[in-house]
């Protein structure tokens, strides 16, 4: 039986590495963890509560547009101040009203990987 998910794999055309320390570590404010198999290829790994983001390089790269991941922030106020940093970093911020009573919004990590970001 599946208890939940472990990680979620973002990719990002080679030569990603010292940009996702920028953005998710700089801008999102997650903990680089280290890579125990980093053997099998580059890959920067972030933890995210209890899971982890691992971003890997990949030669053919192109940007997920509908698939993302999304991210759980502690409430309106840090939702708020969320989107305000990823606004001075560049990133273009998009609401989102639906469903109706959630908070939340979209933007683009510096690949153009689409991102969710919900207050809980």
């Amino acid at each position: 039986m599946i208890a939940g998910i472990d990680h979620v794999q973002l990719a990002a055309p080679p030569g990603f590495e010292d940009e996702a320390r920028r953005f998710f570590g700089g801008v999102l404010g997650l903990q680089e963890v280290s890579n125990p198999i980093d053997s099998a290829g580059p890959g920067v790994w972030f933890q995210c509560g209890p899971q982890q983001l691992h971003v890997g390089g990949e030669d053919a790269f192109a940007p997920a547009r509908k698939a993302h991941p999304a991210f759980a922030v502690d409430g309106g106020e840090r939702l708020d101040a969320l989107a305000a940093r990823l606004a001075a970093s560049g990133a273009t911020v998009a609401w989102d009203e639906r469903p109706p009573g959630v908070a939340r919004f979209h933007a683009d990590d510096p690949w153009g990987n689409r991102l969710e970001f919900r207050a809980v």
